[in-house]
């Protein structure tokens, strides 16, 4: 689906397959710095100052408000700070899993102190909070002594104790059980992470070091740092498509329906995006913009990121820290050329691009793109009473923003004695599909020629900050501001005002979010794509097509699963899971070539859909 479990920030541990985003709790502090030194570090170039960053402010995703440096020893302090000074990832590696491991032992230090005591559980959460850096590289690399460990940090919680409520249920402490607990802890964590020398590693990651010293290969699922956020914004924008406003039912659109599907399947990215669940829908909510999107060393400011950096396609790494802001998608047939510095020309090899180029998917098939392509063209733009069908502002529009549309379409020497609207051309949806040099790129090299970007289009912007290609201006009045500075139109404070009011009116549009009330929930808008996205098993069963039947089973068959948990009708679940299931077998047996099974299967799944349909909710 589209990642509508809401609230879920994604943080270390693996996240499996599918578009529905997983919530992770916060950070230790000193955990969270670890974790984003990792991710960082293995960026190409690597970020340094992002990385010093996490260690002496607040991280990215900290539980507390607290820079992870003011919780090391000095001795720590000071080996980390030299390492972020000599630009040394392998002595950084080992200086801050030194300070982790460290922070670790001292807390069961002073657990063991205050044993007997209340601040004895307090310490030993300490700790496993802060072991929690360590605790998916030992699951992959060794999942005996991940085992061993677990039952461990059990005993060790189990032998402090309890009070027990009202008198009951109390539980003695055992000090013989809680040294026994801490000597496995300490033993493994110092051979494993406090070793006399650490193994040079090409690659930072938190797998015990008798693993890597022993050569064996390990698999590490792909990963995000702490304060990473994929999920959906809070409030998911409404979206608008042509058929559905002219009456038409999706399900009866087999090409519109399966581009729907691919819109929201992580299976046509390659790489960590398919790992971590990435689809178009995640930084595009429904056609828009994904407000909240972040993920750190990435992500300049929420709502975009460097598109061409080595983490998800290291062949695409420009090597640049280039953050892009996400671009709206409603109503894209009209925005030709795409990409911010409008780099491809056809919508359909920019869906291209994004997929293999930027994602590191296989090559779409024909059948593919024509079915992404098909669905995108369906978004519209939100409607918006305040402009006509030539972008002239109505009556509805406020005295400033007509003021302000006199403004607009006024020639400024600045601009080259060309107007705002010049560019944003009212009667093309404010924008001319021209690239400009507007001053916001610096040069490659001196005397080079800076990055064009195309002129945006205003329509519902209201609803896409920040602004600027890079996302740098967080409001339209700061935009304003901007183009009044940087091109001398010489706008007094009043006319910055009837300006921004203006843009304002012309970036309005009718509901902007999708309403929830009564049975119109969070699942049952779920429930309704994903089995619109399975009817068009329909039209790919008599077609014999494996490929995308598979396609389609992988990304509906565990978001259902997985979007069952925010149904109102919770005890329905089960019927959730089991329709889940019998989709599997339709995919499975087409697998086999067994398409009489695969049918059957199908028909069983239909079947089930209208008797549950009107219940789930």
């Amino acid at each position: 689906m589209k990642n509508l479990i809401s609230a879920a920030l994604v943080g270390l541990l693996p996240v499996a397959a599918g578009a529905t985003a997983i919530e992770q709790a916060p950070w230790a502090p000193r955990s969270a710095a670890y974790r984003l030194t990792l991710f960082m570090g293995n960026l190409t170039p690597v970020p340094w100052e992002k990385i010093e960053n996490s260690w002496t402010a607040p991280a990215p995703g900290s539980a507390l408000s607290e820079d992870a440096m003011s919780r090391v020893s000095p001795d720590e302090a000071r080996a980390i700070s030299a390492a972020l000074a000599s630009h040394d990832r392998q002595a950084l590696f080992e200086a801050a899993t030194a300070a982790v491991a460290q922070g670790i032992l001292r807390h069961l230090a002073a657990a063991e102190t205050a044993f007997g005591q209340p601040n004895a559980a307090h310490e030993v959460a300490n700790a496993e909070a802060l072991f929690r850096a360590f605790e998916d590289g030992i699951k992959a690399a060794d999942a005996n002594a991940a085992r061993d460990l677990g039952r461990a940090w059990l005993a060790l919680n189990s032998s402090l104790g309890t009070a027990g409520v009202l008198g009951h249920g109390a539980q003695e402490t055992d000090a013989e059980s809680f040294a026994a607990a801490r000597a496995t802890l300490e033993t493994y964590l110092t051979e494993n992470y406090l070793p006399a020398a650490y193994a040079e590693r090409e690659t930072l990651t938190p797998v015990p070091e008798s693993a890597v010293r022993s050569g064996t290969p390990v698999s590490l699922p792909a990963t995000l740092p702490p304060g990473s956020n994929i999920a959906d914004q809070r409030e998911l924008p409404r979206l608008v498509l042509q058929f559905e406003e002219a009456g038409e039912d999706e399900a009866n659109l087999p090409l519109v329906a399966y581009g729907d599907m691919l819109f929201d399947s992580p299976e046509i990215f390659g790489g960590p995006a398919r790992e971590l669940g990435i689809a178009c829908s995640t930084c595009h909510n429904r056609s828009d913009v994904n407000r909240d999107f972040f993920i750190p060393g990435l992500s300049k400011y929420a709502g975009g990121m460097d598109v061409d950096g080595s983490f998800f396609n290291p062949m695409f790494n420009d090597r640049v820290d280039d953050h892009l802001d996400t671009p709206s998608m409603r109503g894209i047939r009209f925005t030709a050329p795409y990409g911010r510095d409008g780099r491809e020309p056809s919508l359909r090899r920019f869906i291209r691009n994004v997929i293999v180029t930027e994602f590191a998917g296989d090559e779409p098939t024909p059948f593919q793109l024509d079915a992404l392509e098909a669905y995108v063209k369906q978004f519209d733009f939100l409607p918006n009473p305040k402009i006509d069908r030539a972008g002239r502002l109505t009556d509805l529009a406020s005295d400033a923003a007509k003021r302000g549309e006199k403004l607009f379409n006024t020639d400024f020497a600045g601009l080259g004695d060309r107007s705002c609207a010049s560019c944003h051309t009212p009667e093309r949806n404010f924008r001319d599909g021209l690239t400009y040099d507007i001053g916001t790129a610096e040069p490659p090299f001196l005397g080079g020629t800076p990055i064009h970007f195309e002129t945006p289009t205003l329509r519902n912007i209201n609803f896409t900050a920040p602004y600027m290609h890079d996302g740098s201006l967080q409001t339209l009045a700061s935009v304003v501001d901007w183009f009044d500075e940087s091109k001398d139109l010489g706008l007094d404070e009043a006319q910055r005002a009837d300006l921004t009011a203006y843009l304002e009116a012309v970036g309005d549009g009718e509901e902007p979010y999708q309403a929830f009330e009564g049975r119109d929930s969070v699942f049952r808008l779920s429930w309704e794509e994903l089995t619109t996205f399975a009817s068009t098993l329909d039209t790919l069963l008599p077609m014999r097509d494996a490929e995308n039947i598979a396609l389609l089973v992988d990304t509906v068959a565990p978001d259902l699963a997985a979007d069952a948990s925010v149904m109102v009708n919770q005890n329905s679940k089960p019927e959730i899971y089991e329709f889940a299931a019998i989709l599997r077998a339709v995919g499975d047996a087409s697998a086999k070539g067994d398409w009489e099974e695969a049918g059957r299967q199908w028909d069983l799944s239909k079947a089930m859909q209208a008797d549950i349909d009107e219940r789930m909710f």
